[in-house]
C-alpha cells in the first residue's frame, strides 16, 4: 500500500473519530429534547410483576411483542368482565406504547363505561369519579401525546355527548349536575362580553401580577395559602370565591375591599381563563369563536348568536370534535364525498351534528334549588340541594341547520344520483322542525322552514299547505315516537297552551292541552311497560312546561308574570295541582337525599 493511501485512510479515521465524539457530546441534549417533546416511550412500568418489568427491559426493541401479548390478555379480561384488571394492563400498554391511540381509546371507554356501571347507581359520586377518569385520561394525557389522532378527539367528545349528555346511565342527572356546577363559576356572567374578556385577557402570570399587583400583594399578606405559584394562587382564589369560610377572615375582607375595582375585575377574568385553559384544557379564544358559530340565535336578531351554555355536556362535545377536525382532519381537498375522508373524521363531524341536535332538543338547563333540612352522611346540615332539568331550545335550530348544510356540502358527491345519509337526516330534521315550531305557535318560523324543505327536497308530500302537512306528519310521527320525541312534543304543546292562556286565547289553549293529552295517552297505550325510560306523569310534565314558559325569554316578562295570577284566580284547581306538584318534587329530592349514603349532591 502506498504511503499516500495510508495517509488518506489515517485522516479519514481521525475525522470519523472526531465526528463520533462530536455527535456523542450532543446525545444528552438530544435525549433531553426527546423527553421534553414526549418522544420517549421507554419509561419503566410501575407496580408491574417482576417478569413483565424484566421482559420490557431485556427485550428492548421487541417491546412491541410484549404489547401484543398484553393487548390480547386485556381483551380476554374485558370479555370476562374483569374490568379493573383490564385497566391495569391497559395502563402498562400505554406506558410501553404511548403513541398507540387505540389503547387510550380502550382504557378511557373501560373506565367511563364498564367500570362506572359496575358500581351501584346509588353511589353516583363514585360512578362520576370513573367517568371523569375516562375523559380526563383522553383530555390530559392521550391527546397531549397523540395530538393528531382524530380518534381520540372523537372519543372524548363522545363521552361528553353520550355518557354525560345522554340518558342511558341511571346516574346521568348527577353527571350533568356535577359538570354544570363546576363550569358555572367560570363562565358567569354568561354573556358575550364575558367570553370576549376571557379570550382577550393576558395569559402571563407575571403580567397579571404586575397589572393587579396591589390586590395580589394584599391577598398574599392576608392568607399564607396565596403563594407565588400561579396554579395554587388561582385555585385558592376561585375557592375563596365559592367558600370563604375555608380561608382567614382577612382574605374575605380583602375581597370586600376590592369589590368593584379594576384590579379585582381584571384578576377575576384572568383566574377564570387560567382555570379553563389549565384544568379544563379549553382555549377561551376557541370558546368565543364557537359561540359565534354555533350559539343560539337571538330572537330579536336572527343574524346574531348568543353564547353557548358551557355548562352543557354537548357544548363540550362540540368543542373537542371541532378541535379534532381542525388539528387532525383532512385539509385542502377539492374532492367531495364520504370516500375522500376517514371514517373517524366522518364520525367526528357527525358528533358535532348530534350535539347540535341534542342542544335543539334539550339545550336549556334549569338548576333548581331544593331546601334541605336533613343532615348528610357526615352529619353536616346542607342548606340547599339541586335538581337539574333539560328542555328544548328552539333557538338552536339555525346553528343546527347551518352545520348540517355544511357537512352535506363536504360529504356529498356532486355526481351522486340519490340522497346520502346526511341529506336524508337533514330532510327528516326539517320535517320535525316544521312540526315542532308549528305546535309551539311559531307559525312564521315554521313557514320559513317549510319553504326550505320544499326547495331542497321537493316531493308530493310537501306540495300541500303548511297546516295540512303539519297535521298529516303529526299523525305519521305518532306511529314511531321515541320517548324523547314524545316528551318534546308534549312539553311544547303544554307550553304553548300556557302561552295562549296568558294571551286570553282560551279556546286555542284548551286545544293545545287536549292534543298534549292525546299524545300522552297514545304513547302510553301503544308502548305501555315495554319502554325502558317511561314518560313522566302528566301533572309533572304540565308543571315543568309551566316552568319552561316562565323562564322563556322570547315571551314578554309582563305576560309571564300575569299568567300565574290569572291561573290562581280563574283556575284554582289547576293552580292547586301545580303547587302540589312543585312540593312533591321537593319532597322527592329530600327523600333521595336522606337515603343516599353519599350525602347531598354538590
Amino acid at each position: 500500500m502506498r504511503s499516500r493511501d495510508i495517509i488518506i485512510i489515517t485522516v479519514c479515521i481521525v475525522i470519523a473519530g472526531c465526528l463520533f465524539i462530536l455527535s456523542g457530546s450532543h446525545l444528552g441534549m438530544i435525549n433531553s429534547q426527546r423527553e421534553a417533546m414526549n418522544l420517549v416511550s421507554n419509561a419503566p412500568l410501575e407496580n408491574a410483576p417482576p417478569e413483565l418489568a424484566f421482559a420490557t427491559v431485556a427485550m428492548g426493541a421487541f417491546r412491541g411483542l410484549v404489547v401484543d401479548i398484553l393487548w390480547m390478555r386485556a381483551e380476554q379480561l374485558k370479555e370476562a368482565g374483569q374490568f379493573f384488571d383490564a385497566k391495569q394492563l391497559a395502563e402498562w400498554i400505554t406506558t410501553l406504547q404511548p403513541r398507540f391511540p387505540t389503547v387510550w381509546d380502550f382504557q378511557s371507554w373501560n373506565m367511563a363505561y364498564n367500570i362506572s356501571v359496575a358500581i351501584p347507581a346509588e353511589q353516583a359520586a363514585e360512578r362520576w369519579r370513573w367517568v371523569k377518569n375516562g375523559y380526563e385520561l383522553l383530555r390530559d394525557r392521550a391527546i397531549k401525546i397523540n395530538p393528531h389522532s382524530i380518534l381520540l378527539y372523537r372519543q372524548l367528545a363522545f363521552i361528553f355527548q353520550h355518557k354525560i349528555g345522554g340518558v342511558s346511565d341511571d346516574a346521568h342527572k348527577y353527571y350533568k349536575l356535577q359538570l354544570a356546577k363546576a363550569m358555572e363559576p367560570l363562565v358567569a356572567p354568561a354573556d358575550e362580553a364575558h367570553y370576549k374578556a376571557l379570550a382577550r385577557v393576558t395569559t402571563s402570570w407575571q403580567q397579571i401580577t404586575s397589572d393587579a399587583n396591589e390586590f395580589v400583594d394584599v391577598l398574599r399578606a392576608a392568607d399564607s395559602r396565596f403563594g407565588r405559584k400561579a396554579e395554587s394562587f388561582v385555585s385558592n382564589y376561585l375557592s375563596l370565591r365559592q367558600n370563604p369560610a375555608r380561608f382567614t377572615p382577612e382574605a374575605s375582607q380583602v375581597m370586600d375591599r376590592f369589590t368593584g375595582r379594576a384590579a379585582l375585575k381584571e384578576f377575576d377574568i384572568f383566574a377564570k381563563a387560567y382555570e379553563l385553559r389549565h384544568t379544563w384544557k379549553l382555549a377561551p379564544v376557541l370558546m368565543d369563536e364557537l359561540n359565534r358559530m354555533y350559539g343560539p340565535s337571538d330572537w330579536n336578531d336572527p343574524n346574531k348568536h348568543l353564547p353557548l351554555d358551557w355548562r352543557h355536556p354537548d357544548v363540550h362535545a362540540i368543542y373537542w370534535a371541532v378541535k379534532g377536525l381542525r388539528v387532525a382532519g383532512k385539509k385542502g381537498t377539492h374532492k367531495k364525498g364520504e370516500g375522500q375522508y376517514s371514517i373517524d373524521e366522518i364520525n367526528t363531524d357527525r358528533m358535532v351534528n348530534h350535539s347540535l341536535q341534542d342542544l335543539f332538543r334539550n339545550g336549556k338547563i334549569y338548576i333548581y334549588d331544593i331546601p334541605v333540612t336533613e343532615p348528610n352522611a357526615e352529619g353536616d346540615l346542607a342548606s340547599m340541594q339541586y335538581g337539574i332539568y333539560l328542555r328544548p331550545d328552539l333557538r338552536m335550530f339555525e346553528p343546527y341547520n347551518k352545520h348540517l348544510l355544511k357537512i352535506i356540502n363536504k360529504y356529498t358527491d356532486p355526481n351522486g344520483q340519490s340522497l346520502n345519509s346526511h341529506q336524508i337526516g337533514h330532510r327528516n330534521m326539517l320535517k320535525n322542525a316544521v312540526l315542532l315550531f308549528y305546535q309551539a305557535g311559531h307559525v312564521a318560523q315554521a313557514r320559513r322552514i317549510y319553504s326550505e324543505l320544499r326547495r331542497l327536497y321537493p316531493s308530493a308530500e310537501v306540495e300541500v299547505p303548511l297546516g295540512v302537512f303539519a297535521r298529516k306528519y303529526f299523525l305519521e310521527e305518532m306511529k314511531s315516537l321515541t320517548v324523547t320525541d314524545a316528551k318534546g312534543i308534549i312539553q311544547m304543546l303544554l307550553q304553548e297552551s300556557f302561552f295562549r292562556y296568558a294571551m286570553h286565547d282560551d279556546d286555542e289553549a284548551a286545544g293545545r292541552e287536549n292534543i298534549a293529552k292525546e299524545v300522552y295517552t297514545f304513547y302510553n297505550s301503544s308502548y305501555g311497560e315495554s319502554i325502558r325510560v317511561p314518560l313522566p306523569k302528566l301533572p309533572r310534565m304540565r308543571y315543568l312546561a309551566l316552568r319552561d314558559f316562565l323562564f322563556a325569554q322570547e315571551y314578554p316578562e309582563s305576560l309571564r308574570k300575569s299568567l300565574l295570577t290569572r291561573i290562581s284566580v280563574e283556575r284554582p284547581a289547576l293552580y292547586k295541582t301545580l303547587k302540589a306538584e312543585a312540593e312533591k318534587m321537593q319532597q322527592e329530592y329530600r327523600e333521595k337525599l336522606k337515603k343516599s349514603s353519599e350525602g347531598p349532591l354538590r
